[in-house]
């Protein structure tokens, strides 16, 4: 009887693309953590607000929760002109 051990080659490079188009869809949230299974809306603020130490001016954009989005409109923190 012969041991022989068979040996598989295989090359195992890391596969970049899912990781790139994981990285490209991160936006970061300002404001409340989003649920489960929303996803962030961009908005533009229309007065200065402060959000979690860090102040953005009339006209920025950031990404927030949907109901954070709502809330803002209510108050009046978000434009609400055409894009």
């Amino acid at each position: 009887m012969t041991n022989t051990r068979k040996s598989t080659t295989a090359t195992t490079e890391p596969d970049t693309t899912t990781e790139t188009a994981a990285a490209e869809e991160t936006k970061t949230v300002v404001g409340p953590a989003l649920r489960h299974g929303q996803s962030p809306e961009e908005v533009t603020f229309a007065h200065h607000l402060r959000i979690a130490g860090r102040d953005y001016q009339p006209g920025q954009k950031a990404f927030v929760s949907p109901d954070y989005a709502r809330q803002l409109r209510g108050n009046g923190y978000i434009a609400r002109g055409r894009a």
